[in-house]
């Protein structure tokens, strides 16, 4: 005789729609294998972020360190102001 100790647990998660959300208006679809999407999706959830979250950081930081090894900045950062309190 063999028993199960598999339960299942249903969970719900509410998302509320916010003004960050409306500001992005593209969408960017790749394609991706199912390893690969298997992958992503654990490394989000280790991180405690979403897998849009997290293949939008990780897009983010690859885009900065690639044109910043050009001289180039990313449009989507700020620039810094240097110097003091004046500047």
């Amino acid at each position: 005789m063999q028993y199960s100790q598999e339960k299942n647990v249903v969970l719900y998660c509410v998302l509320q729609y916010t003004t960050t959300m409306a500001m992005k208006r593209e969408i960017l679809q790749i394609r991706i294998s199912d390893a690969e999407k298997q992958g992503f999706e654990l490394a989000a959830a280790l991180s405690g972020i979403s897998l849009s979250s997290w293949v939008r950081e990780r897009l983010r930081l690859a885009s900065i360190r690639e044109l910043e090894s050009v001289g180039r900045r990313a449009p989507f950062v700020d620039s810094i102001p240097l110097g003091g309190p004046d500047d």
